[in-house]
């Protein structure tokens, strides 16, 4: 695709071809023109071209059939079918063919120039949203996800085999290791890729609200339910739900979410009466689900219901050699974000990262290159362009002794300690979400 606009017109007649190029041509579009339908078609098997002008009568081939071998060719192209008015029919059906519009010929000039800049904008249009989905497509497709390490090459394989199908999908790994990713990529390789995508964070939801914004209600199911409203799953119908950190969902929920598993209905608050969806469900969680069972905070059943087809996601400690790919990633990413040229990062800036133990794994990584590069006034990473703690915090493998969570533990507290005591600021920092710093907190005893 370009920014110039293309125009071909195919007509037999060499004043009308020369007329027609003067006219365009004087707007500021490039025009080619050709005699016969096969000379124009072998052109556009080869160009794009936004706007065709074509004659309904030509030595090989009639209008309405070309306007047909156009359009298969070419989907974005606009067509207008030039007509004498005894053959204003033929125009009419060349535009049920897909014609943009037709025309008579020997109208003025402002006509045609009315008639081709309307057909150019609409191709203009088609042709953005078919970019914008492209970048939307790869932006959520499995080649968007970064790693040529054994455990992601596993989960991704496992992940497009189950894509096609409507099989519900459990994802296990720490926070950042990419589970939303996962999820998304799974939904726009499957059947339902037209359809809704909702994302949904459990933990984000008070628990006495879960069931009402999941579900919906009716108008007076409560106070303050002045009309009825729809819940995520009803939004979701024909598409896949997320439900990410779906170990902080309720009892009370869960046994709504295993009733939809299970039959594909539900009943809004308040209700009487059933409510029918046909919803994919992907789940995520970075606890150990068969220990919440134990604890009576998880349903056996909705676990089993859940744990169809499961993919865990390793961290980034077990994916070291991961890690400068993930880098060059950002880096390309980030410098059209933020207006940089930065070409890479040096290697004693990889080789620092590589000994980091990243608790909030990749998103951490994330935010941390996003850092480097906003600070950084050369030409690549360098370290001087890493956050303190990177070089005070202890390796993965610097002390064996001391478990790689006692090694979270001092760093969360320590940038918690640095920031204030502001949660807000040290989730940013450490890359992870803030319910999931509020629990680890708690943990540390530091809540």
């Amino acid at each position: 695709m370009t920014d110039k606009r293309h125009v071909i017109i195919i007509d037999d007649e060499p004043n009308l071809r020369l007329l027609l190029e003067r006219i365009l041509s004087l707007e500021g579009y490039e025009v080619k023109s050709f005699e016969t339908a096969e000379e124009g078609i072998n052109s556009i098997e080869n160009n794009f071209f936004h706007v065709a002008l074509i004659d309904v009568i030509l030595p090989d081939i009639n209008g309405i059939q070309l306007t047909k071998m156009i359009k298969e060719r070419s989907p974005e192209t606009e067509i207008i079918v030039m007509t004498a008015f005894a053959s204003i029919r033929d125009g009419i059906e060349a535009m049920r063919n897909g014609a943009y519009d037709y025309i008579e010929k020997g109208k003025d000039e402002d006509e045609i120039i009315l008639k081709v800049r309307q057909a150019f904008d609409k191709a203009s249009l088609k042709t953005r949203i078919n970019q914008l989905q492209s970048k939307v497509d790869k932006k959520f497709s499995f080649s968007s996800i970064t790693g040529k390490a054994k455990s992601i090459s596993a989960a991704i394989e496992l992940a497009k085999k189950v894509a096609d199908t409507n099989t519900t999908v459990l994802l296990l790994g720490e926070t950042g290791t990419g589970k939303e990713l996962f999820a998304q990529a799974i939904h726009e390789a499957g059947r339902r890729k037209d359809k809704a995508f909702i994302a949904i964070n459990c933990s984000s939801i008070p628990k006495d609200l879960q069931e009402s914004e999941l579900f919906g209600y009716v108008k007076g199911a409560f106070t303050g339910a002045v009309k009825d409203k729809k819940g995520f799953f009803e939004a979701a119908s024909g598409g896949t739900i997320f439900l990410d950190e779906i170990g902080d969902m309720s009892i009370e929920t869960q046994s709504k979410l295993l009733r939809v598993l299970e039959t594909s209905t539900f009943t809004k608050v308040g209700d009487t009466k059933n409510t029918h969806v046909d919803v994919r469900v992907i789940s995520a969680t970075n606890k150990d689900l068969k220990a919440e069972i134990e604890k009576g905070s998880f349903k056996n059943d909705l676990f089993y219901r859940l744990n169809t087809f499961t993919i865990e996601l390793p961290s980034l400690r077990e994916r070291k050699d991961d890690i400068e790919l993930l880098i060059n990633n950002f880096i390309n990413n980030y410098n059209e974000k933020l207006k940089k040229s930065i070409s890479k990062a040096n290697p004693d800036f990889i080789a620092k990262l590589k000994e980091y133990t990243f608790p909030g794994n990749i998103r951490e990584l994330k935010n941390i290159i996003e850092r480097a590069m906003i600070l950084c006034s050369e030409s690549e990473l360098t370290v001087e362009d890493l956050p303190e703690e990177i070089f005070e915090i202890k390796s993965a493998g610097a002390d064996h002794s001391e478990s790689l969570k006692e090694i979270e533990k001092q760093h969360i507290l320590k940038v918690y300690s640095e920031n204030n005591h502001n949660k807000t600021i040290t989730s940013e920092k450490l890359g992870i979400g803030s319910v999931t710093l509020y629990r680890k907190l708690k943990e540390f005893g530091a809540g």
